[in-house]
């Protein structure tokens, strides 16, 4: 059916988010012609920006970080990326260059009003932290990172995976159900299917290279998490980039599968938090 969110009568707000200040409130702004929802929580001078994964938004993916990581230190500030979550119109594409990063000018030009920025991404969001992070020189004021679950390229067993979620009506209703309800069945399913047939563009270069070759770029201090439970992303996805990103650190969560941030919040936030100081 339908898009069950309609965001086209919405006036973009001039606000952007600012150091001291305690929200709670989603705001939307307009960002390369997009409007894009973001939901700041917290008063502290440190921004962290909360990248989420395929079909994520702020509050679905982030919940226990936006209510729980300390409001006094940080600006938390959770977004729905164009075509996910309330950041609809438009629809979310798949094209490659898009998928290797373009989207990174969405999130970052509006943290310029802090002087410390960290990013926690998870999956999709990590990739999006690393081309950042190695990529864009506009964004030399990013601090720390933090990423889960994220890959640097795809192989055969991760082609297997992607073929075996295509289907949204393979998924367990627990998974599936509450973004039907956010997106409507047609829109999930097709941005599904969107998202493997994007990814899988990347079996077509070298070695499966989504962005392999910038890992060594990455000056930031890294601390990449894994949980070896996780179905979705092989170890050796956080092996790699624990091997290629100078100085970062790895944290194996032995119960833990994809969503360990969720599943395992009070231990995240901890190891974040610590992390970012």
């Amino acid at each position: 059916g339908k898009h069950s969110i309609n965001t086209a009568e919405r006036k973009p707000s001039l606000f952007y988010p600012t150091p001291g200040k305690a929200y709670s409130e989603c705001s939307v702004m307009e960002v390369n012609g997009v409007h894009l929802h973001y939901r700041p929580t917290g008063e502290g001078e440190h921004a962290v920006l909360l990248l989420p994964g395929m079909l994520g938004s702020g509050e679905s993916d982030f919940g226990p970080q936006l209510k729980n990581l300390n409001k006094q230190r940080f600006t938390v500030v959770a977004w729905d990326p164009r075509g996910y979550g309330h950041s609809i119109p438009p629809q979310r594409g798949y094209p490659i260059n898009n998928l290797r990063g373009f989207y990174c000018y969405d999130y970052f030009p509006q943290m310029l009003n802090f002087k410390k920025v960290s990013l926690l991404g998870w999956s999709d969001g990590g990739i999006t932290a690393l081309i950042a992070a190695a990529r864009y020189l506009i964004f030399t004021y990013i601090h720390k990172m933090v990423i889960w679950e994220a890959n640097a390229y795809v192989t055969d067993e991760d082609e297997r995976i992607y073929h075996g979620i295509r289907d949204v009506s393979n998924w367990s209703e627990r998974i599936r159900k509450p973004l039907e309800a956010l997106y409507g069945r047609k829109y999930l399913a097709q941005t599904c299917e969107g998202w493997v047939d994007g990814i899988l563009q990347f079996r077509d270069q070298p070695d499966g290279n989504i962005c392999r070759h910038l890992q060594h770029l990455i000056k930031r201090p890294t601390l990449i998490l894994h949980g070896e439970k996780d179905p979705l992303v092989p170890r050796f996805h956080a092996d790699f980039i624990h091997k290629h990103v100078k100085g970062s650190r790895l944290h194996l969560m032995p119960e833990a599968k994809h969503n360990l941030h969720l599943r395992f919040p009070d231990e995240f936030n901890k190891l974040a938090e610590d992390f970012l100081q």
